[in-house]
């Protein structure tokens, strides 16, 4: 609960690259729910209220990303065990009218992100 949500303007004076600031945004809405919507498909829905849950902990406790699961370094995707579940998150970038891909990925002005929860065989 002390944790400080990351933010581009707490990192500005870092100058950071696109890719920098699209991992930040990432992992905003993964780590806290916030900064784009949140998405679970039928299959997570269908869980019990408390593997929903544990779920959800593993996804914002994730942070295991390498160069083999993560190769663009944004943090966007990524596959997690789960006892006998095989769960899987991405997030995609959509324009504000959530009718295409966002123009620029690394600016919230013109980016809605969408994380989507989902079992591994639903992908």
């Amino acid at each position: 609960m002390g944790k400080t949500v990351p933010t581009l303007a707490t990192a500005a004076a870092a100058k950071l690259t696109a890719r920098q600031s699209i991992q930040i945004l990432n992992d905003r809405l993964r780590t806290h729910g916030a900064g784009g919507r949140v998405l679970m498909t039928a299959g997570i829905s269908a869980l019990d209220d408390g593997t929903r849950q544990q779920v959800v902990s593993a996804i914002r406790a994730f942070d295991a990303f390498t160069e083999d699961n993560d190769p663009h370094g944004e943090h966007d995707c990524a596959v997690l065990e789960l006892d006998d579940l095989t769960v899987m998150f991405k997030i995609d970038y959509y324009d504000l009218t959530l009718s295409a891909h966002s123009p620029d990925p690394a600016d919230p002005a013109q980016t809605v992100r969408v994380l989507t929860v989902m079992l591994a065989e639903e992908y």
